[in-house]
């Protein structure tokens, strides 16, 4: 028997002369013929097949956790290998394309019966990537995919390998049911979120968009909050802010340490982090917001209930936004701009004063308020001349928001009170950056889901350590993700 992390090279050497990969050329000619599809078993019924995937899904995933796709340096293309392999062996072709060695992105169709209408079409999408662990910090291997008192553990079982995992059985089951479509449902898999995308979504976007072309589609990036045992509501992403990054860089003059001077560059580095660190932005609503908070209101404790009601009262508005920030971070990371010291650089010896200190801030912006205004609040802040704020190259456009009455956000709103009667569907502005931003920028309807009911604990230990989820709602998660994909793609 193969030591599982051996599994992904046969995997590669096994379906290499099976599965299109188009590279450099290729990429921009005609696709490599399909390969025959798998002989066609009986249809099966939904919840026979729902039940089936449950089981195969976490082996799925155990799988693709120990395929290391850490980005830098990425390698997704072994894990896309692996899920062609599925796909293949579920009767579904699919093509790989390379966007630079060993990455890129894997795409497959299932076709309705319609005259194909890419305005119709809904994109399953996740990414193959994870960001790195220290893994001293973890209690099991984090590339082991290992299941331990009910709970599975790995580096991107949560961003994105888990939510990946679902929308695959979301498709697979789709075509297990021989499900009759009202419209195209396409699944994708792509390279390079944790590093802004340019080796995957960037490149499918505009180099294959006819391969990816929807009106719809669902991806990482929202929440199904559980607190007490039952669902409390599901997040759904209809918005992401902006991010940025802005050196700090702070002057003064090189010397012997044994001599100090007013003008160290440290000292005065020192000074403008930990100002920028205390300020706040003042707080702003959109659409989005306003409804998050409302939908919030229904569903927490009286206390809290009453100052989310207050946010915009003319009186109180400023002490409930204090509040409410001060007893959740995600709250007060969506009532404004927020402004982030990550990072610190100085000095070449320890008795050296050096002639230039640098910090970095991240800055993660409500869509539409703009860099350069919010740079020149901060020069001010820090108000001093031996420092500077220099906008980093590499940041994103802010993309416009997904309706919150769109057929698609219906249906997740049905699946929502259909799989966890009693919870709230409400719409959510992610602070962090996902994928959807480009398909936002093409009039896509895209929302974030991610499926697996899970404490408010579970969500922070992502990109953290011990990312985890229990198996139960790994389970649930797939059945729910299949109540969104089916009800909205299969005729009644």
């Amino acid at each position: 028997m193969a030591h599982p992390r051996v599994l992904p090279s046969l995997i590669l050497l096994a379906a290499a002369s099976i599965f299109p990969i188009h590279t450099g050329a290729q990429a921009k000619s005609k696709a490599a013929a399909a390969p025959p599809p798998a002989a066609a078993a009986a249809p099966v019924s939904p919840d026979a097949a729902v039940f089936q995937l449950q089981s195969e899904a976490l082996a799925w995933l155990q799988a693709l956790i120990r395929i290391n796709t850490t980005n830098p340096p990425g390698n997704e293309i072994v894990a896309a290998k692996y899920i062609a392999d599925i796909l293949q062996k579920n009767g579904i072709p699919s093509e790989i394309f390379e966007s630079t060695p060993g990455r890129g992105f894997l795409v497959a169709r299932l076709s309705s019966s319609a005259v194909p209408d890419p305005s119709r079409a809904l994109l399953l999408m996740a990414h193959l990537d994870t960001v790195g662990v220290d893994k001293s910090k973890w209690s099991v291997d984090p590339f082991g995919g290992i299941v331990k008192d009910g709970t599975i553990y790995g580096r991107g079982v949560l961003d994105d390998k888990g939510p990946l995992v679902a929308n695959l059985a979301a498709f697979i089951a789709l075509k297990r049911t021989a499900a009759r479509l009202n419209r195209d449902v396409i699944f994708l898999v792509e390279a390079d979120e944790e590093d802004g995308g340019e080796f995957g979504m960037k490149f499918a976007v505009e180099q294959h968009w006819d391969k990816i072309a929807c009106g719809f589609s669902i991806n990482e990036g929202g929440e199904t909050v559980m607190k007490d045992g039952k669902v409390w509501y599901v997040g759904i992403q209809a918005a992401e802010k902006v991010a940025s990054n802005v050196a700090v860089i702070a002057t003064g003059t090189a010397g012997h340490a044994s001599m100090p001077t007013k003008n160290n560059a440290v000292v005065h580095l020192s000074a403008a982090m930990a100002k920028l660190g205390e300020w706040q932005a003042p707080v702003q609503f959109t659409a989005v917001t306003r409804a998050y908070f409302q939908g919030l209101a229904a569903v927490e404790d009286t206390e809290t209930a009453k100052w989310i009601q207050m946010l915009e009262s003319p009186d109180r508005g400023d002490h409930a936004a204090r509040y409410l920030s001060n007893t959740n971070p995600f709250w007060n990371a969506t009532l404004r701009d927020t402004v982030t010291p990550t990072m610190l650089q100085a000095g070449i010896r320890v008795n050296v004063v050096p002639s230039e200190a640098r910090g970095n801030l991240n800055i993660r912006q409500i869509p539409g308020n703009q860099i350069n205004d919010l740079i020149s609040t901060l020069t001010k802040v820090v108000n001093d001349p031996q420092v500077r704020l220099d906008l980093q190259p590499g940041g994103r456009e802010a993309s416009p928001n997904s309706s919150l009455d769109s057929e698609f956000y219906r249906a997740i709103v049905k699946a929502t009170a259909t799989s966890f009667p009693g919870a709230n569907a409400i719409p959510m502005m992610s602070p962090w950056a996902t994928d959807s931003d480009r398909l936002r920028m093409r009039n896509v309807q895209a929302y974030g889901v991610i499926p697996f009911p899970l404490s408010e604990t579970d969500y922070t230990r992502m990109h953290s350590d011990d990312e985890q989820i229990p198996v139960d709602s790994f389970n649930k998660g797939i059945a729910f993700l299949y109540t969104i994909v089916s009800g909205f793609s299969v005729a009644q």
